[in-house]
């Protein structure tokens, strides 16, 4: 996990950056007075912290929540895959135009059994960012995806997906390429696998590009995660001219985990570490591995045929809508 002072704090986390500049401090004096103990005052810092950790992650806004998603210190995909898995093997490429660094995926053993894990990627710093396109895949990553499902399913092994994009690529380039088209045949083709599919919001889910690799028998949303069809900026512009509405866009599109569980549109939300799993990593990783183990457990014994009609029924289902009677 990142160490103060190179960990980066939002606004709203100023409070814990403060206890852990009293505490720099402390260790100062306690250098320079080697006679006064000062373990007490520090340790009574830590405990601090943590309670304050807490005590942000239970009043936090929908904007917050989507600030936390986004937190530079968040873990990706790859580090979940580190921290939960063994024998990581990573696949390259769609075998058709090139490997989309952004989307990231490739067969690991995860408690004994062999999954497929398939998610988005972001940079840990400006250069690997560039190199990742901060996580918006081009539609080569989508079809890179869909290969690895299918093979994944050719040998009957179950798939994981781990979702955390700003969206799809929306350069010229990609829509040249068939942005939609590759979009739109992934939510085909994964809606009629015959193995099981756990899908986990781990980070930003918005619009196509979560949608993606985003149909499956069970859908994780972790605590501090949004997912909708358009970011709170870009609701903002278009219905404001402006950007800085985007905290009342948070709150009006009813983004946050609780809200999608509400609406039925994911089966479990995941708790995150206080303050969210960018202060503790092994713990963030420790409590998605058990929901995904148990998700695959429950999805183990049912038959592929009834997998794919529940899957059907389950995606047809969501929404709200009334009908009219036909006028005679």
């Amino acid at each position: 996990m990142p160490q103060y002072p190179n960990r980066q704090f939002l606004e709203f986390e100023q409070p814990i950056k403060d206890l852990y500049e009293q505490i720099d401090q402390n260790k100062k004096l306690a250098e320079k007075n080697p006679k006064i103990d000062y373990a007490q005052t520090i340790e009574q810092l830590e405990y601090s912290i943590i309670q304050k950790r807490k005590e942000i992650t239970e009043h936090l806004t929908p904007w917050q929540r989507v600030q936390l998603s986004r937190h530079p210190d968040r873990p990706y995909t790859l580090k979940y895959i580190q921290k939960m898995t063994t024998n990581f093997l990573e696949l390259h490429g769609d075998r058709n135009v090139k490997d989309d660094k952004a989307m990231v995926g490739g067969f690991a053993e995860l408690n004994g059994r062999t999954v497929m894990f398939i998610g988005q990627q972001k940079g840990i710093n400006t250069k690997t960012r560039q190199q990742r396109n901060f996580g918006m895949a081009n539609p080569e990553g989508y079809r890179k995806a869909l290969r690895l499902m299918k093979l994944a399913e050719k040998f009957n092994k179950p798939i994981v997906t781990m979702i955390d994009t700003p969206g799809a690529y929306p350069g010229l380039e990609a829509e040249e390429r068939g942005q939609g088209e590759a979009i739109a045949r992934n939510i085909y083709e994964m809606v009629r696998l015959k193995v099981p599919v756990v899908c986990c919001i781990i980070g930003e889910g918005a619009s196509g590009g979560a949608l993606g690799i985003g149909v499956g028998d069970k859908v994780l949303m972790m605590e501090n995660t949004w997912y909708t069809v358009i970011s709170p900026e870009s609701c903002s512009s278009i219905l404001w001219r402006s950007w800085e509405k985007k905290e009342t866009a948070a709150e009006q599109l009813r983004l946050t985990a609780t809200d999608m569980k509400n609406f039925g549109l994911v089966d479990e939300i995941v708790p995150e570490p206080d303050g969210g799993a960018h202060w503790d990593y092994d713990a963030a990783a420790e409590i998605l591995k058990n929901h995904i183990i148990r998700a695959l457990d429950d999805l183990q014994g049912i038959a592929p045929g009834d997998r794919t009609s529940r899957r059907i029924e389950k995606f047809g289902k969501m929404g709200f809508w009334e009908e009219e009677a036909e006028a005679r």
